[in-house]
């Protein structure tokens, strides 16, 4: 039961003194500062008796010193050592200095942060490489002994991250392709070979467009996903009982998702791919008034299945961006939202980023193959 702060004054003994009792804490002590402040200011060399006090906080401590103003002295005072530790942290506080803040030019701030950047560089670098060595570590345990692998959490997250992002991947292709049949047909006709639209549909779509749609939308959908649903567990501290209990949370969590990616997203590619060319087929049989079965046989034609190789070559390298960004980004957030959100909003950028620059990367590698 919570006992309202109060005071007395005895002044019949040598030096007079101020005996606090009840709870000097912020709902306990009401009047009682503004009351022991008043009190003391009209005497001089009173000491304070703080030992019957049940309860104090720093709320309590404060009215005490300030009350005493700068007649303050640790030594007058007769307590707890807590209490007596509490009133002399607050007095320290309360008596300190304020540090004007150094003002910086232009070209020192700008230094300041550059270095931090590559620091951070550095820092994330490292981590990167310590993830991809547990990861790896993770996956040729589990392929030593397929009996470690949790295949209801791997079913599960296939069908979370595969076979829910059908619908989005083929309307999101589906529009690329007409996009792209609509611009070709367009441009072609100046030179009146509308005819080559079909080429530049099959090979726009069937190399490139039908794995970066793929992966961009896998980038936004699944890789915050992960990133979000590691890190509430991060937060709740129940990798820490995992960990606890004796589970290796990359093999209960980031190896199930990392996985399941890496299965689904041919499927996904498949799927853009006929979604992009019935877009642009749609396109073509309307704009040129070219039939589905010439289309189809110029794709066999002067396309051909090696494109579509190439493009479905990208998929495992795409997938195991996504999923280890995502997987990574979640085991890196703090204890608070502001951490998750920062991590999350970081999963989506690393991902698209690391999707261009991998595509890119391919390009080069597969012009100079001559492919």
């Amino acid at each position: 039961m919570e006992r309202p702060a109060d005071f007395s004054l005895r002044t019949a003994t040598d030096r007079p003194t101020a005996t606090l009792s009840g709870d000097w804490t912020t709902s306990g002590m009401g009047e009682a500062g503004s009351a022991l402040a008043q009190e003391l200011s009209t005497r001089d060399d009173v000491a304070l008796d703080v030992r019957p006090i049940r309860r104090l906080d720093t709320a309590g401590a404060y009215a005490i010193v300030k009350a005493a103003g700068d007649r303050f002295d640790l030594a007058k005072v007769e307590g707890r050592p807590e209490t007596l530790r509490l009133l002399q942290l607050v007095s320290e506080a309360r008596n300190r200095e304020p540090e004007a803040r150094r003002a910086s030019g232009g070209f020192h701030e700008m230094t300041v942060r550059v270095g931090r950047g590559v620091v951070d560089v550095l820092r994330e670098g490292m981590d990167t490489m310590v993830f991809l060595g547990h990861l790896l570590v993770v996956v040729g345990r589990s392929l030593i002994n397929p009996r470690r692998i949790r295949w209801p959490a791997l079913i599960s997250q296939m069908e979370r991250a595969g076979l829910d992002a059908i619908p989005i991947v083929a309307t999101t292709a589906f529009f690329i392709g007409a996009v792209v049949g609509l611009l070709g047909a367009n441009m072609l006709r100046q030179f009146g070979a509308e005819v080559f639209a079909v080429e530049l549909i099959g090979i726009a779509v069937l190399r490139e467009f039908n794995i970066i749609i793929t992966a961009v939308l896998l980038a936004g959908r699944s890789a915050s996903s992960f990133a979000a649903e590691i890190g509430s567990m991060k937060m709740n501290q129940e990798i820490d009982a995992m960990q606890v209990m004796g589970v290796d949370p990359y093999e209960a969590l980031v190896l199930p998702r990392f996985a399941a990616l890496l299965f689904t997203i041919p499927l996904l590619t498949f799927v853009a791919t006929l979604a992009g060319l019935f877009g642009g087929l749609v396109v073509v049989w309307s704009a040129l008034d070219l039939g589905p079965a010439f289309f189809l046989q110029r794709i066999v034609d002067n396309v051909g299945a090696a494109q579509f190789w190439i493009g479905l070559s990208k998929a495992p390298v795409m997938a195991a961006v996504i999923a280890g960004i995502g997987c990574r980004q979640g085991m890196e957030v703090g204890g608070d939202v502001e951490s998750l959100g920062r991590r999350v909003t970081a999963s989506v950028v690393h991902a698209i980023f690391a999707i261009i620059i991998l595509d890119a990367a391919f390009a080069l590698i597969y012009m100079e193959l001559g492919l």
